[in-house]
């Protein structure tokens, strides 16, 4: 009897000293995003319930920029609190505003969702502590792709809001050029700050475009209060309203009543990378010895309602590598 009150009471400790093994989430945009709760849920597979995951949400697309210091402060508020023996960023933002502060201590740091250079928020040689998932938006491959399912395609639109995001994508992928060509389709980007502006594009699309691409849209101000748009009210009316077949590059924005599909990434996978790298570092892995990873190269999602709704057919060689959503 002894023998057992002693192995139970053993039981007990470490579960709580597994419970106290805190990893603190750093989320670039709100926690209902969902990109977020994508790659949320691929973490809490992989880590809980070794390691108690706690949650800041920065809100970035919605709030006005003259607030994103103090959500990093509040972030940094609850990293002093929490003490974690891990942190790991949500994306551009969350890296960009905590990673100064991170690099000031040992506390190990993984970041997820990374679509500039991390060179541009910190030298790694610098900084020993931190590393982690990129994510590669495939928009000229998806783009060239569009050249198979809409074979009599010209022109196309390429729409994103004025979000960091977006910003990041203009620079890395189109290197800030608006008219370029990608395999023998003409392309325009725009990126729009205002809710009018976006719908005034979406439904006079059909005018000058075969098809239209499209961002988040998250960031969307109306003209009159400022208030920014629920991202997915956003897709939901583009689709509802486009005059002509989109597509996107981001898997929660393909669906019946969203986009009809593309060459997509998934934020599960950049979760679930970032896990792995964060139980190497937890298992004794020196963050300065793990190279940054890309977490995928996309793949083929389309929605069959959609491609219906457009009289779009999937050739054979896209068909066979593509999941439906319905």
């Amino acid at each position: 009897m002894r023998v057992r009150l002693l192995l139970l009471l053993l039981v007990v400790c470490l579960g709580a000293g597994a419970a106290e093994r805190t990893i603190l989430v750093v989320e670039s945009y709100d926690p209902g995003f969902p990109w977020d709760v994508s790659y949320k849920s691929a973490l809490t597979a992989r880590l809980e319930p070794a390691y108690h995951l706690e949650y800041v949400a920065l809100d970035t697309k919605r709030l006005p920029v003259a607030q994103h210091a103090a959500m990093a402060d509040k972030a940094w508020a609850a990293y002093l609190r929490l003490k974690p023996e891990l942190v790991i960023l949500g994306d551009d933002a969350a890296l960009r505003l905590l990673v100064p502060r991170l690099a000031a201590t040992a506390t190990p740091a993984v970041y997820l969702g990374i679509n500039n250079n991390p060179r541009a928020y910190f030298d790694p040689a610098a900084v020993p502590n931190v590393t982690g998932v990129l994510e590669r938006v495939q928009a000229k491959r998806g783009i060239a792709q569009l050249r198979k399912v809409l074979p009599h395609a010209r022109r196309l639109l390429f729409l994103l809001d004025t979000d960091f995001t977006s910003a990041v994508i203009f620079q890395e992928v189109f290197q800030r050029i608006t008219h370029l060509s990608i395999e023998g389709l003409a392309v325009d980007i725009k990126l729009v700050a205002s809710w009018d502006e976006w719908q005034a594009e979406v439904t006079g699309a059909a005018r000058n475009y075969d098809a239209l691409f499209v961002g988040p849209g998250q960031a969307l101000r109306d003209s009159s209060t400022q208030n920014a748009h629920p991202s997915m009210d956003v897709m939901r009316w583009t689709s509802a309203n486009a005059s002509v077949p989109m597509f996107a590059f981001w898997d929660f924005m393909v669906g019946p009543d969203l986009a009809t599909g593309g060459l997509v990434l998934s934020g599960r996978d950049q979760g679930a990378a970032a896990a792995d790298i964060a139980l190497k570092i937890l298992g004794g892995a020196a963050p300065k010895t793990i190279y940054p990873v890309t977490a995928d190269r996309g793949a083929f999602l389309f929605s069959r309602k959609q491609l219906r709704r457009w009289n779009l057919t999937l050739p054979p060689e896209i068909a066979a590598q593509s999941k439906f959503t319905d």
